[in-house]
């Protein structure tokens, strides 16, 4: 059975940053928030409350770090996609839909764009991508 310890967790999470997988970090980040979420506040001793707010800060920010990490490769994958002008981008987004799997990130796309508030720069790119997919899903729509 896997080692469900807060601390154990906020560790994966910095090793995973260090490795640059930020998706795993950001898993061990959430393992370790449900984790310290069972501890009651009002019934912990005043040093074992303050290590639990410790492991909480130090997760926060390794999880504040992995979705800004994550963000700018999202938006450099689609700079570099739209950049290239080939139409590979759109033939990817295209292949993505016929095979129902565009949706997917399109809600995604929605959710975040709808959720936390963003920068000017990231929330322009990120509209930028929800438009583009939801233009791809119209015109393949018309097509089939």
């Amino acid at each position: 059975m896997a080692d469900r310890r807060p601390e154990k967790s906020c560790e994966q999470a910095c090793e995973s940053l260090k490795q640059q997988d930020y998706e795993v970090a950001v898993k061990h980040c959430t393992e370790a928030l449900l984790s310290l979420s069972q501890y009651p506040p009002a019934h912990l001793p005043e040093a074992c409350q303050a290590e639990i707010d410790r492991i909480k800060i130090e997760t926060l920010l390794y999880r504040i770090a992995s979705f800004l990490q994550l963000l700018l490769i999202c938006v450099a994958v689609l700079g570099e996609g739209l950049a290239k002008g080939d139409g590979s981008f759109r033939a990817v987004l295209c292949c993505m839909h016929l095979k129902g799997k565009l949706q997917i990130v399109s809600n995604v796309l929605s959710k975040s764009l709808m959720g936390e508030s963003l920068n000017g720069m990231v929330t322009k790119d990120l509209t930028r991508l929800k438009t583009l997919l939801a233009e791809t899903e119209v015109i393949m729509s018309m097509l089939l």
